[in-house]
């Protein structure tokens, strides 16, 4: 159980420097790039997890896998958010829409919700000896 989740931990760490958004001249950008403050976030989350799995404590790395996972989403809908922001100046909605839909997704966010799934739902199979003694 401790080395899944601790596979899940290193691959929330990597992904967060892996390409997670595509923006057209400017180039790809990680999590850093994206906002300073969400990677900082994403980090501790995952220093608090790192406790838990030190500390063979399942329900904190659920817990903080969870938090990972809600942060991954907010990102993710502030990406969307912020795209179609930035192309606010154009007078149609529908030229809005068609300018932030070139701001695409990277793979690096298949690495980051892997990770935090690999944490979530990591579990300790307990076998109980179902022999009785005479």
């Amino acid at each position: 159980m401790k080395n899944i989740q601790l596979l899940g931990l290193i691959l929330v760490v990597v992904g967060s420097f892996l390409p997670l958004v595509h923006v057209p001249i400017i180039g790809n950008w990680d999590y850093w790039k994206l906002d300073h403050y969400l990677a900082i976030t994403c980090w501790i989350l995952s220093a608090c997890a790192v406790f838990g799995i030190v500390n063979s404590n399942a329900k904190i790395v659920r817990l903080f896998g969870i938090f990972l996972i809600l942060l991954f989403v907010l990102t993710l809908a502030a990406v969307k958010l912020q795209s179609l922001e930035y192309f606010s100046f154009l007078p149609f909605k529908s030229w809005r829409e068609a300018f932030a839909g070139i701001v695409k997704l990277k793979w690096g966010w298949v690495v980051e919700f892997l990770g935090a799934f690999l944490m979530i739902f990591a579990v300790k199979n307990k076998k109980v000896n179902q022999r009785t003694q005479i």
